[in-house]
């Protein structure tokens, strides 16, 4: 359990957008908005694919997600808008 004085307790929620601007929570469903080769999956991920059930990172400009076809994928904000 954490102290209320640990200097992880007293970490801010980083605020994540998505390309538009919109913020992002975990949890959310976003839509790419341009066609993305994916490294070390020989795949490409369409422009309009729905990536549900995100998951936010230490970093604000990426998020974690999964499709059928990619498991573990990471991505950039700028090429998601919130669905």
């Amino acid at each position: 359990m954490l102290r209320p004085d640990s200097p992880l307790s007293r970490r801010r929620p980083v605020d994540v957008k998505d390309g538009n601007g919109n913020l992002l929570a975990e949890g959310d469903s976003v839509i790419l908005i341009k066609d993305l080769k994916v490294k070390g999956a020989n795949t490409t991920l369409k422009r309009g694919t729905v990536i549900k059930n995100i998951h936010l990172t230490a970093d604000e400009e990426e998020i974690e997600g999964r499709t059928d076809k990619v498991k573990g994928l990471v991505l950039k904000t700028c090429f998601v808008k919130k669905a």
